[in-house]
């Protein structure tokens, strides 16, 4: 089995301090600058958005992923914030004109599809590949059309990230609307003709987790939006998308995702969102929903299992074919311990029981349907003395709620099929006391922390507790661009990500 010896890490990186406003300020326009198209003298290989008035139309096939052809109404929408010129959009109606957007995923859109098949389209790195896009310009792609800048995607969220590069490039900060960025406006927007790509994600999952979020983001979405609902989650959605991430643990205390508002879970499929809970909550039911449908019986496994499984399987039924990372294990009521000291007997039983659920109700095995072990706080003593789980259950490790990694793997280890993760903090209500609100965990250290789990091969899941999404934008952005490709963000290059 595999040994996660507590390792002495780097001291703490002393954090310059910058007013809070100054830094966001810095952040938000940087990213809009380092969007900006390219201006002036037209190049042979560029490829014509927008210019003298018109704006090239968008065309996607009406039989890809909904959230696809969401997306693509998002770019059209931004070429018109930066141009004020809207362009066409259609999913049935060829486009028309000498230059065209086409955007497709590979195995979905019949157009695309064809163009690979004429050997139009360069698909190598992206088929099969997760979460890759290409953009490529293409000569001829129908009669009609003299060029056309292709965006395809090897999957639904590959395509979507593709959609959002450009939107980025043409400069609509992924923060326009929780921010307010403005948009520099432009009456011409050309790209590079050159084929461009950016790979696979070096981390497959990675998100955010909304926590401690009353009463400031549940009483603005309640004054904005009726309450924290799909409504306001759509923007949550949109966001995590922009900024390349996939996966998002919902804002939990008060609230019940699944159960607010039933739209919340369907529109995150839709979107591309993979949703998951917190470590304190099995098989996707939020810790509320034991108060309104556990009939006011002890949550206690030993006394009370039958309610517990019968409530656990309420929500496998209700997750359905839905993109989930189904969190197993228990701790006590109210993000306590489960009882003193560690039962390891009672905790294997636990998942055991669980992953029949999980089996059960999703008419395949259990090791089909993504899971993790959250080792937070307590529940790594049960890991340190000798309790494992299935090698396809995901081990997140977590830091000590301050930025500082608890447990790595052994470099050399050889590599579990469920991989391993990280549960780390922006923002944290607990003891010995609570950090909320301010900017607290600089740059710096939050690269070296997570450089380490990468280097040690914690690659599957990285998810961030950054308490009410606002003030966080700035290490949000910078802990999801980071957890694309590590390998583009060098220590002595941090400073300048500002």
């Amino acid at each position: 089995m595999i040994s996660l010896p507590i390792r002495q890490l780097p001291p703490r990186f002393a954090a310059t301090r910058y007013p809070l406003w100054l830094v966001l300020l810095l952040l938000l326009s940087s990213t809009a600058a380092q969007a900006q198209p390219k201006a002036g003298a037209k190049k042979a290989v560029d490829f014509t958005l927008a210019a003298n008035g018109k704006a090239a139309a968008i065309y996607a096939s009406g039989n890809d992923w909904p959230g696809v052809l969401r997306a693509a109404k998002d770019l059209q929408a931004d070429v018109q914030r930066v141009t004020s010129l809207t362009p066409a959009f259609s999913t049935t109606a060829a486009p028309a004109g000498k230059e065209v957007i086409l955007i497709g995923t590979l195995g979905k859109s019949t157009l695309i599809d064809g163009l690979v098949k004429q050997n139009k389209l360069d698909v190598s790195g992206v088929a099969g590949k997760w979460e890759v896009f290409v953009r490529q310009v293409v000569a001829n792609p129908m009669p009609g059309v003299d060029r056309a800048l292709v965006i395809a995607g090897s999957d639904k969220r590959g395509t979507i990230y593709g959609i959002y590069d450009v939107s980025q490039q043409i400069g609509v900060s992924p923060w326009y609307w929780w921010a307010d960025v403005p948009v520099k406006a432009q009456s011409t927007l050309r790209l590079s003709a050159a084929r461009h790509t950016l790979g696979e994600p070096k981390v497959k999952y990675r998100g955010i987790f909304i926590n401690d979020e009353a009463p400031a983001l549940s009483g603005w979405s309640k004054e904005k939006f009726g309450g924290v609902n799909s409504k306001m989650y759509t923007h949550m959605f949109e966001l995590i998308l922009r900024l390349k991430g996939n996966y998002l643990w919902p804002a939990m205390w008060g609230n019940m995702f699944n159960v607010d508002d039933p739209l919340s879970p369907e529109l995150a499929d839709m979107y591309g969102i993979v949703m998951g809970t917190s470590h304190h909550e099995p098989l996707t039911r939020a810790h509320e929903e034991w108060k309104a449908f556990g009939h006011g019986t002890p949550w206690n496994y030993q006394t009370n299992d039958s309610t517990l499984r019968r409530f656990w399987r309420g929500g496998m039924r209700r997750m359905g074919t839905r993109e989930n990372i189904v969190t197993v294990g228990m701790r006590g009521d109210g993000d306590e311990p489960m009882s003193e000291g560690s039962n390891i007997a009672l905790l294997e039983k636990i998942v055991n029981d669980q992953r029949t659920i999980i089996a059960e109700e999703t008419h395949k095995p259990a090791d089909q349907t993504p899971q993790m072990w959250a080792l937070y706080k307590e529940v790594q003593d049960y890991y340190d003395k000798g309790m494992r789980v299935p090698d396809d259950v995901t081990l997140l490790l977590c830091d000590d709620n301050w930025g500082n990694l608890r447990k790595l793997p052994k470099l050399g280890d050889k590599p579990r099929r469920g991989g391993y993760g990280i549960y780390y903090h922006f923002d944290y209500v607990g003891g010995p006391r609570n950090y909320k609100w301010l900017n607290t965990n600089p740059l710096p250290r939050i690269r070296e922390q997570m450089h380490l789990a990468y280097e040690h091969d914690v690659r599957q899941i990285w998810v961030v507790n950054v308490g009410d999404l606002k003030p966080m934008e700035l290490p949000i952005s910078f802990f999801l661009d980071y957890a694309w490709n590590p390998d583009n963000i060098k220590a002595d290059q941090v400073a300048a990500y500002t």
